[in-house]
């Protein structure tokens, strides 16, 4: 079932919420994002779970990633700072999943917090080619999640952790 028949679906049975992903995810793919997804912090368990997917044969919802205490957690996480490479080098030691990621065409990639009340919540993950990520198109992406802020909290909170 390709994606807009499953938002259908998703539709039909009064899940109207998930609009805001599927609205970010038609931006961000309008754009020359390849992949996108949106993942939940959960610190209770000491790692992520995915909330979305543009590709659930490969990244499926409700996956889960462990938080180490790197690089990336520290600037995303722990400082809500967005992280962008725009090589697949800039990522290969920070995901497990490097090889996955790479396979599927995404050599680039930008991590944008989700934040309430200054704590990071969730990330948005937009993955696409080498060298994606420019000045403009980063400001952009930035500018897209703070159109849809209010309406991501609303969803993350309809849909608690554990």
């Amino acid at each position: 079932m390709s994606r807009a028949g499953a938002r259908k679906t998703r539709l039909s049975k009064g899940d109207g919420a998930m609009n805001v992903y599927d609205d970010l995810c038609d931006a961000a793919k309008s754009a020359g994002i390849k992949l996108f997804t949106v993942t939940l912090h959960d610190p209770g368990h000491a790692q992520v779970r995915r909330a979305y997917s543009s590709d659930p044969v490969a990244y499926p919802v409700s996956g889960t990633k462990p938080l180490s205490d790197d690089a990336w957690s520290q600037q995303v996480i722990g400082r809500g700072e967005a992280f962008v490479a725009n090589h697949d080098s800039g990522f290969k030691d920070l995901f497990p999943d490097h090889a996955q990621i790479v396979a599927l065409g995404c050599r680039s990639c930008a991590n944008l917090p989700i934040l309430r009340k200054g704590e990071v919540v969730g990330t948005l993950n937009l993955l696409a080619e080498a060298g994606h990520f420019t000045p403009a198109r980063l400001a952009g992406y930035q500018a897209m999640l703070a159109a849809h802020h209010d309406a991501l909290l609303a969803e993350i909170a309809a849909r608690p952790l554990g």
